[in-house]
């Protein structure tokens, strides 16, 4: 599922972030200066990728310090819960416990965020109680419905995850309703080139909203074209702020640093960087929407010609047909 995939790479961009504002207390007690670690790999070991429903689940494990000066790490099991599931803390238990027996010498904690529709849903503890045998699990739960109240907070509190949660909320509020839902991802959008915040945030934002926020394609390019005029007018680019003639090096400085990520994760994501950070370079944030679209694509080959014609392209809408044009040939 699409929001499945949204949730995963929104953790993986701005995880310090999502525990701030959902559960202040565990980022408080976590040293990320000391940095953290995904473990997706092992966990895809240790956990299916389905539950036993078939239901697609997220789930999302992390190793952390912690800031009490100790050397000692431990594991947060991270569950995103996004449909009514009585056996949801079993589950949650049996994953736990898992995790548990591959990392025997750790603690692993256990959080869940539930991303539903249903008021009444809310469960967090899987007890056993039996002849005089008692099992008791219980873990930290949030429950996005429950902001509905704290719309003005939200609206004010400059955590990336109040925009995610106020998304969520409308996309439950505006089911039904393509209008009222195109109308409220244009006001998040428009409100992700206001607010001043870093490329990288406001690129893992926008990708969270357009998928959550799911339109009709047709609504969504229509959408797209809407806004893009504003956007243009609110653009963060380096050239604003820098000589025209440190242009070429801002190109090859963005060009170095996709490369050098590519040796580490493979040259197309790579390519993918450095054409991110040649469109921000050139035209700004407002170039930031053509991202995904680049991201659709796997073939060096058609990634390098789309680096080389991009240092050639005079405007957005050059750039935007230039990526049109090699995905759609692509697809």
């Amino acid at each position: 599922m699409k929001q499945d995939s949204s949730w995963r790479k929104i953790l993986d961009k701005l995880l310090p972030e999502f525990l701030a504002f959902y559960f202040p207390e565990i980022h408080q007690a976590i040293a990320f200066e000391r940095g953290f670690e995904f473990l997706d790999k092992e966990l895809q070991k240790i956990l299916p990728e389905e539950d036993d429903s078939g239901q697609r689940v997220v789930d999302k494990l992390v190793k952390v310090y912690l800031r009490d000066g100790s050397e000692k790490w431990l594991l947060i099991h991270i569950e995103i819960q996004g449909y009514r599931d009585l056996d949801f803390p079993k589950r949650v238990y049996h994953c736990n416990y898992r995790i548990s027996d591959r990392y025997k010498e750790e603690e692993v904690v256990s959080i869940a965020l539930l991303s539903d529709d249903d008021p009444a849903f809310r469960e967090n503890v899987y007890e056993i109680s039996r002849w005089g045998f008692r099992l008791y699990f219980q873990f930290p739960m949030i429950k996005l419905l429950d902001y509905r109240d704290k719309w003005d907070e939200l609206e004010h509190d400059p955590n990336p995850f109040a925009i995610v949660t106020r998304a969520f909320l409308k996309t439950v509020e505006t089911q039904g309703s393509d209008r009222e839902r195109y109308n409220w991802k244009k006001h998040f959008l428009l409100e992700l080139y206001h607010r001043g915040i870093d490329r990288a945030t406001v690129l893992a934002l926008y990708e969270f909203i357009g998928v959550v926020m799911a339109l009709p394609e047709a609504r969504d390019e229509e959408l797209y074209e809407e806004i893009k005029p504003t956007a243009e007018e609110q653009q963060m680019s380096l050239l604003a702020i820098a000589e025209r003639k440190g242009l070429e090096q801002g190109l090859e400085q963005g060009l170095e640093q996709g490369l050098e990520q590519g040796l580490e994760q493979g040259l197309e994501q790579g390519l993918q960087q450095a054409i991110s950070d040649i469109l921000e370079i050139k035209f700004g944030v407002a170039a930031l929407v053509l991202v995904p679209q680049v991201e659709q694509i796997a073939s060096l080959e058609v990634l390098q010609k789309i680096r080389a014609g991009l240092k050639q392209a005079q405007s957005l809408e050059e750039a935007e047909a230039l990526i049109r044009a090699f995905a759609s040939g692509h697809s």
